[in-house]
């Protein structure tokens, strides 16, 4: 079963990135996921500076820029990973160098939606 398991750190998390600690602890991580074959894509994210929020109420679209002062932790990458049970992907996600400072979170992904096309 394909589950996504998205990376959430902290501020001071960010703040680590320039450190080659942080990017070593990450690289053996994701080389961990790729030798164990069950990757099927993801990516890291750029800083919560470089994010835009957009809602819409009442018909406005309302958008804001990052950073957002009101999070605790920010949404810093995902994986989607393919293993037979949700133990496994737990297990996973525990050995993510965030999970120590902030989290992960962990989501059975959909399966594909048939969707009619119209004729």
């Amino acid at each position: 079963m394909e589950y996504m398991i998205v990376f959430k750190e902290t501020a001071s998390d960010f703040e680590r990135r320039p450190d080659d600690a942080y990017w070593g602890a990450w690289g053996a991580y994701i080389a961990a996921l790729q030798a164990s074959g069950i990757t099927r894509g993801g990516n890291g994210l750029q800083p919560p500076h470089n994010a835009t929020q957009v809602r819409v109420r009442n018909g406005q679209r309302q958008v804001q820029d990052g950073p957002y002062p009101d999070t605790k932790e920010h949404l810093g990458g995902y994986f989607v990973i393919d293993v037979p049970s949700l133990d496994q992907a737990l297990e996973w996600a525990a050995r993510a160098p965030c999970a120590s400072t902030g989290s992960v979170e962990v989501r059975p992904v959909l399966p594909p939606m048939d969707i009619p096309h119209a004729t």
